[in-house]
This record gives structure tokens, C-alpha cells and sequence, in this order.
């Protein structure tokens, strides 16, 4: 390691002219275990659940140079098991996950260009998706202006298959341009207010063969209200454009309201409502909202039933919870029961019978243990109630147990740390 070090100096100093450095190296290894009983929709008749360990492995590269900031992180993202142990060759390879440059103009404005993570507010339409082993990051250019109590950040992005020199197709499962802009100001220590607005414009083909971009546009307000006590959120986001020539008219809006009850519990309550379509409206427009780019699996149950790459274009959602925390020692606990409703009417056309809106209940149970320093174990068990309404919409068997289980260690040390 001393080694290391002193080669990493050394290539430092010779590469740049002698001005104020800083570098920082470390690394994340993070395998998790999971036992999926119902995971993600229910457990189709006949079928058993299934096991796997996936794992993330990250190498994070900062440095900094007076007005420069440079980040570079390489990753890889496996399911053990899914190469032979003789392999010459690995299923994913390694990635880029984040590879951008930063430059401050001055101490409040500055500009980002590269592969980078957009996340803002509480990241229901823009964010990591950390969860995934895989996250989400986005080639894009973004200017910045940050003072003590206002923020504003705009950018965007325009997406290409390769350095092509004619019209091509872009054939790639992402939007093909992308623009947006954040707005924050921090009133006092206690009030906090951000809006949103996002372009994003995904290709298609017509009749005629002819490629055309659709942009779809989703904005709103994030309010928050913190004391020492209290830890309330709310936000009403509206999406309105066009996608693949189809008028979108949707919307989604939700409340929290968290207060601590002593030093070591926490008691709260929320309401997320997300537009849908009824089974049997016949209309073309899209009424169903979509958090497009958000970090899903934080909301509506940690089973993802909803929004996890499935239920897009249905009934929408209501999401009614209690969310309890407790925290002691190096432990964390936390219990979340859900109650899920459709949004919109769910009419078995067939039958024309219109079916109760009640979709199920899910139980959230998860604990956190601070290891050490650079390491953290994290788990839960989730188990969902289903209905005969929500057995309609995804299939699968609702008097099935449906449950999922899962164990995750982090570890995260700093290998490395240089300054002059």
C-alpha cells in the first residue's frame, strides 16, 4: 500500500504544475442476497420463488485543482455465478458509471460536463436509483448557481447510437434528447422550496417511416418543513407534451409528515396519489403517471410492485403508510405498512364489471447495523397481502405467499488520500 501510494504521488506530481491538489481514491464492494417468493409481481401458479447474489464493485476517482473538479468511476455488476470460475472474459465487463469535469467560474457558478448522476429533492422524477446495482447516470451538460440560500441548476442531454454520418435511427431504450432545469431556495432553517421542470423527447417512427421526436414535459413544486421535531415533505408534479404522438395528461401528488417522538423513535404517516387510465377508457391520451427517471424502489413498498420497470400505462396508484423508525446504538430499525389503491377505475371489460379498487397491503420490515467505519450490513423482509383486483392487473396467484427477503454488506474504505 505505501507502495501504491507513493507511485500515485509521484504520477500527481509529474502530470500537473505545482498548484493546490487534492486526490481521493476509494472503493465499494457490495454484494446482496436476495430471496425473491413474489418479488416485483405475484408468484404465478405452480411457479417457486428463487435466490441470487448480485454484487457492485466501484473504483472512485476525485481530484481537484483550484477551480477544476474531475470525477471518474468505474464499476462492474454481477449475479455470482453468471460466468464460470475459469472465465476469460467477464459477463459485463466494467463500466463508466460517472466520468465528468467540473469548472467554477466563480464561487457560485459553475458548469458540469460528462457521464454524471441528475438528483434532486427527494429524487422522485430525477435520481440515482442507487438500489440498482447498476444505478443511473446520464451523459449531459449542467450549469450551476449556488449561493447560501438559493440553488439553480439547468442542463440537458442529446443522445446518439455512435458517430454516425447519416440520419440514424436511435435504436437505445432512452430518450433521445433530455432538458431540464431546478430551482431552490431555502426560505429560512425551517422552510424549503424547489421546482422542476423536465423536457424529455423520445424518438420514434411514423406512418411514413419518418423519425420525429416527442417531448413530454414534467414539472411541479417540492415544499419541504423540518424542526427538531418535525420532517414534512409535499409535491404535485403535472405531465403534459406528447409521446409517440399521444397527448399526455397526467399527474401525481403526496404528503409526508414524520415527528419524533423521543431521540431514538420516529412515527409518520404519507399519501401518494399517481394518475391512471381506467380498463375501459377508450381515449387515446396518456393519463397514467410516469416518475421517469426517479429512485422508485424508495416508494410505493420495497417490492416493487409499482414503477420498478411495471406499471406504466395502467389504473395508477394510491399509497396510503405508516412508516415507524427506530434507531439505537450502531442499529436502525424500521417497519412500513402499505395500503395500495388503483387511481383510476379497474374494469374487467370482458364481464363490464367494475372490480374493488383495493389492491393490497405490504408490510416493509428492515434493519441497519454500522459494522465498522467502512462497513455497513442492511436487511430486511417484505411480504405482500394481494387482492383479487391486483392478482387481475399482474396475474399471478394472490393466495400465494408472496414475500421477499434480503441481506446486503457494504463496504466502502478510502484507500487513498493526497493533498498539497
Amino acid at each position: 500500500m505505501k507502495k501504491l501510494k507513493l507511485i500515485l504521488i509521484l504520477i500527481v506530481g509529474l502530470s500537473f504544475e505545482i498548484q493546490a491538489q487534492e486526490l481521493d481514491v476509494n472503493l465499494q464492494i457490495r454484494p446482496r442476497f436476495e430471496y425473491r417468493n413474489g418479488y416485483k409481481t405475484l408468484l404465478p401458479e405452480g411457479q417457486k420463488g428463487t435466490s441470487q447474489i448480485s454484487q457492485r464493485s466501484r473504483l472512485n476517482i476525485n481530484f481537484k485543482q483550484e477551480d477544476l473538479i474531475v470525477k471518474l468511476t468505474f464499476q462492474n455488476t454481477r449475479t455470482w455465478g453468471d460466468v464460470p470460475s475459469t472465465a476469460a472474459a467477464d459477463k459485463n465487463g466494467v463500466a463508466v458509471f460517472e466520468a465528468w469535469a467540473q469548472y467554477n467560474f466563480t464561487e457560485k457558478w459553475s458548469a458540469r460536463m460528462g457521464r454524471q448522476v441528475l438528483s434532486y429533492d427527494n429524487q422522485r422524477i430525477l435520481g440515482e436509483q442507487d438500489w440498482g446495482q447498476q444505478a443511473q447516470s446520464h451523459d449531459a451538460l449542467t450549469v450551476s448557481f449556488h449561493d447560501e440560500t438559493q440553488k439553480l441548476d439547468f442542463g440537458g442531454a442529446y443522445n446518439s447510437t455512435a458517430e454516425n454520418v447519416i440520419q440514424t435511427p436511435y435504436t437505445v431504450a432512452n430518450y433521445k434528447a433530455l432538458q431540464y432545469a431546478w430551482y431552490h431556495n431555502q426560505f429560512n432553517e425551517n422552510l424549503g422550496a424547489s421546482f422542476l421542470l423536465l423536457n424529455t423527447g423520445y424518438e420514434y417512427a411514423n406512418a411514413d417511416a419518418k423519425l420525429l421526436v416527442d417531448y413530454k414535459q414534467t414539472f411541479g413544486p417540492y415544499l419541504t418543513y423540518k424542526t427538531s421535531k418535525i420532517d414534512s415533505n409535499f409535491w404535485v408534479y403535472g405531465q403534459t407534451g406528447k409521446s409517440t404522438d399521444l397527448k399526455v395528461s397526467a399527474w401525481n401528488a403526496a404528503a409526508n409528515f414524520g415527528y419524533q417522538i423521543t431521540e431514538a423513535f420516529k412515527a409518520g404517516l404519507g399519501y401518494e396519489f399517481l394518475s391512471g387510465k381506467a380498463s375501459d377508457d377508450g381515449s387515446t391520451v396518456i393519463k397514467s403517471f410516469n416518475p421517469i427517471f426517479g429512485t422508485n424502489h424508495g416508494f410505493n413498498g420495497y417490492m416493487d410492485y409499482f414503477y420498478v420497470g411495471n406499471h406504466l400505462n395502467n389504473v395508477g396508484l394510491q399509497d396510503a403508510f405508516l412508516k415507524l423508525n427506530y434507531n439505537v446504538n450502531k442499529w436502525q430499525f424500521a417497519l412500513i405498512p402499505h395500503v395500495f389503491l388503483s387511481a383510476a377505475d379497474v374494469v374487467n371489460v370482458p364481464l363490464n364489471e367494475k372490480m374493488d379498487s383495493y389492491l393490497g397491503t405490504e408490510v416493509d420490515a428492515t434493519f441497519g447495523y454500522n459494522f465498522k467505519k467502512d462497513i455497513t450490513v442492511t436487511g430486511g423482509y417484505s411480504q405482500m397481502f394481494g387482492s383479487s383486483t391486483l392478482e387481475f392487473i399482474k396475474n399471478g396467484d394472490a393466495n400465494h405467499t408472496n414475500n421477499w427477503a434480503w441481506l446486503m454488506i457494504s463496504v466502502n474504505p478510502r484507500i487513498f488520500s493526497w493533498k498539497k
